[in-house]
């Protein structure tokens, strides 16, 4: 049996997290790092010691990646019983875990969403879920873990973030809008935890943002719970993009003062942000580890089992790792995607829009086609081909054949297809339009 071993959207991570993390790191580390690759020093940037914000910006950036990077970013429940501050206080169970690639050839960021339930085998420990790894071994074992995992993907450097950050930083910066697709309530006494949330487009404050995202009372669990994680990573990264939040630059150095570890350097930060300033919002690519829930008849516990095929087809395409000899990714030929499994979302307003949309998919010859069990509630006005399990080449095949329509890579789509596509109402006046046009004179 092969392969047993073993919160922040990247632009949002670079403009807040790593940026603040120069701040932080910079009180107390040197850049030394920065000269070993994949990190380059460019000439004229300062080489030791503390970098204030002037410096910064009279200097330029002038640190930048020169290969693609891998780091691993985990979510961490604080173990209160240790001192703060201190490297005992990250010994506990992992509660998000992403895998991140910078590539600098592409300006492109891929984030990769693992399920804290993934069944994997951890040396010395045996068969349990990946959230363990930190636990038993810390950040190194849990890298090792994820690398083993993922077809022995190389990891760079990891940052731990304390769960705490995050409702602090959202706080901070002034709340984050998110759209609620439905009612959310749930109450845990023992964690302190109230979720009240009514549907509908809304501006978290960092307690509401924490609910939103540890939510469990649905069908989907902890898949779930991802989905909204990918959702509230973009809401954080587009007001993290605001310039004026500079201004807010003490506060959120005193946050994440508190709740971050990180192998990353003074350089290596600066790094990461320069390469975060230049990337754009449709660069950013955030996909969900492909797999299904357990059954109840298979383990003792419940698990989140991933599917190898699909992962290696996720890896190469999204992290150049290629799969262990023997299972190489078979080349597919534009007929073969006409087979993806499509489920057809409205979201335009109109209450034909599904309809047109499967009937004009069904005439370019696609024959998996459904209908979603519920609209999107959220109007669009530019249609979405969502390849929630990172299915790109299915995806853009059908984004080139919906004019207006846009490509989000990211998992929040309609789990049980390959793609969702989410009617928008551009879409559906271009195909109205098209009705209505003047036939050329016959000659």
């Amino acid at each position: 049996m092969r392969r047993t071993r073993l919160n922040t959207a990247f632009r949002g991570l670079a403009l807040g997290m790593t940026f603040s993390l120069v701040m932080i790191f910079s009180a107390g580390l040197g850049a030394t790092l920065a000269l070993i690759a994949p990190f380059r020093l460019l000439p004229g940037a300062p080489k030791d010691g503390p970098i204030s914000i002037s410096d910064l910006f009279r200097g330029g950036l002038r640190y930048g990646i020169s290969r693609p990077v891998n780091i691993v970013v985990m979510g961490i429940d604080l173990n209160l019983e240790a001192p703060p501050g201190s490297p005992e206080a990250f010994k506990s169970r992992s509660d998000t875990m992403l895998l991140i690639r910078l590539n600098p050839g592409t300006d492109r960021v891929s984030i990769l969403s693992i399920p804290r339930d993934t069944r994997v085998n951890i040396p010395d420990v045996g068969v349990t879920k990946i959230n363990a790894a930190n636990w038993f071994g810390g950040p190194n074992l849990a890298t090792e873990v994820i690398s083993q995992t993922l077809n022995n993907v190389p990891i760079d450097r990891y940052v731990r973030v304390s769960t705490g950050a995050f409702r602090e930083l959202v706080d901070v910066v002034g709340g984050v809008e998110v759209f609620v697709p439905t009612q959310m309530k749930y109450e845990d006494q023992t964690q302190k935890l109230k979720i009240d949330l009514e549907p509908g487009l809304l501006v978290l404050n960092g307690e509401q943002a924490e609910g939103f995202v540890r939510y469990r009372n649905d069908a989907l669990g902890d898949i779930g719970r991802t989905q909204r994680q990918q959702t509230l990573l973009k809401a954080l990264q587009k007001k993290m993009a605001n310039p004026l939040m500079l201004t807010r630059l003490p506060q959120i150095l005193s946050v994440l003062q508190k709740h971050i570890d990180s192998n990353l350097s003074v350089g290596e930060m600066l790094a990461l942000m320069q390469f975060g300033l230049q990337v754009k919002s449709d660069q950013l690519q955030m996909v969900l580890l492909p797999g299904r829930f357990s059954g109840p008849e298979e383990f003792e516990a419940s698990y989140w089992v991933t599917d190898l095929p699909k992962m290696d087809r996720i890896m190469q395409s999204y992290f150049e790792v290629s799969p262990p000899v023997g299972y190489e990714i078979a080349t597919r030929d534009p007929q073969s995607l006409q087979t993806a499994k499509i489920v057809v979302q409205n979201a335009s307003g109109d209450p034909s829009g599904s309809e047109k949309m499967i009937r004009y998919l069904q005439n370019q010859g696609f024959y998996n086609v459904h209908l979603a069990v519920e609209e999107w509630p959220e109007r669009l006005s530019q249609t979405q081909v969502i390849p929630q399990w990172g299915d790109l080449e299915s995806a853009k095949y059908l984004q080139n054949l919906l004019v207006d329509s846009t490509l989000s890579v990211n998992s929040t789509g309609e789990l049980d297809s390959d793609v969702t596509v989410r009617v928008g109402k551009d879409w559906l006046q271009t195909q109205q339009a098209r009705l209505f046009e003047t036939p050329p004179a016959q000659i």
